[in-house]
């Protein structure tokens, strides 16, 4: 069965940086987009940004623009999330999630046909 699985969360300082990586697994086709997604404590679940089965596109929430940056690498079959400039309000749970079948992505979390478990990021003083 697909299995995606995160890693890389942490507690970190303002200011700070982490690099968050998701592989997925038991994929029978490598026509996919990823997504990575956030749920902070009593809040949604919410779109952080999504790459195209390509890797030449990429979509942002405007909360992460310029400081997140997104890129797969399609032989590992793995996404990552590049995060600089961390501030409290990215304090939550990371989760990747793909889209099988599509070749341009979506942020739109109903898209979304499987899920990580999610790896927490706690940025604090």
């Amino acid at each position: 069965q697909v299995q995606l699985v995160e890693s890389g969360g942490g507690l970190v300082q303002p200011g700070g940086s982490l690099r968050l990586s998701c592989v997925a697994s038991g994929l029978t086709t490598d026509v996919y987009t990823m997504g990575w997604f956030r749920q902070a404590p009593g809040k949604e679940r919410e779109a952080v940004s999504c790459i195209s089965r390509s890797g030449r596109s990429t979509n942002y929430a405007d909360s992460t623009k310029g400081r997140f940056t997104m890129s797969r690498d399609n032989v590992k079959n793995t996404v990552y999330l590049q995060m600089n400039a961390l501030l409290t309000e990215d304090t939550a749970v990371y989760y990747c999630a793909t889209d099988v079948g599509s070749y341009s992505c979506s942020r739109r979390r109903t898209e979304y046909d499987y899920w990580g478990q999610g790896t927490q990021v706690t940025v604090s003083s």
